[in-house]
């Protein structure tokens, strides 16, 4: 977005990341402000979106991609890591949520694009704390998309499969589809910029998604058991 002009409000954690991202805007016709952020301190998002809205101006688009994943087993069932991912990926998305809308629905426009996954589909070994906090964001979008469109604020879901990133880095598995970052960025814009709700790629992963999706439970956990079974060898 940057490389197209915008001014892009970037948050995370680590000052000195958002730091070395905000440099490599500077050749840019656009440019990156960084913000340090942890969204899962619902004080501290509001408080940021202020810094942005007052600096800056109240945003036009929205984009929510913060998250993290971490292998849960099912037979040795960590609650605490379950939740830290649930509170990270959902309730850091739901933190954010709510300033956006506020700001968007008093101005009567916006475009807010949350970040969930392909893996929220279907319940996959492995993902159970994962896959809920992603399903648990298709589910949100999918109630909030009508109720914000009266208002002028367009919501659409992000739903990629593998995205070559330090996160996906540390994957031991063999990643189908694997997608580079740049590749990611561009279909995640040119989906928001169309207003469609459901922004889902690649396209064959997508698709071949929504098939298992459609299983019958009887089929779905054969091939899950069979996945199970190749990873415990």
């Amino acid at each position: 977005m940057a490389e197209d002009g915008w001014t892009v409000a970037a948050s995370a954690r680590s000052e000195t990341d958002l730091q070395e991202f905000a440099a490599e805007a500077a050749p840019l016709s656009g440019r990156i402000v960084p913000y340090v952020l942890d969204i899962s301190d619902g004080d501290r998002v509001r408080q940021v979106f202020l810094d942005i809205e007052s600096g800056l101006g109240l945003p036009d688009w929205v984009v929510l991609n913060a998250g993290t994943h971490r292998p849960v087993d099912g037979a040795k069932f960590d609650a605490d890591l379950a939740l830290g991912l649930i509170q990270t990926n959902l309730a850091g998305s739901i933190h954010c949520l709510a300033p956006v809308i506020e700001g968007f629905v008093a101005r009567g426009s916006g475009r807010i694009g949350v970040v969930a996954s392909l893996a929220g589909y279907r319940g996959l070994p492995g993902a159970s704390a994962y896959g809920a906090s992603k399903a648990g964001l298709i589910n949100l979008c999918e109630a909030l998309r009508p109720e914000l469109l009266p208002h002028g604020v367009t919501l659409s879901v992000i739903n990629p499969g593998f995205v070559r990133t330090p996160l996906t880095d540390r994957n031991t598995f063999k990643m189908p589809f694997l997608m580079d970052v740049d590749v990611a960025a561009r279909r995640i814009v040119e989906g928001m910029d169309s207003r469609r709700f459901e922004i889902a790629f690649p396209r064959r992963f997508a698709w071949l998604m929504k098939l298992v999706r459609l299983m019958p439970y009887a089929i779905f956990f054969m091939l899950t058991k069979i996945i199970v079974a190749r990873t415990q060898d």
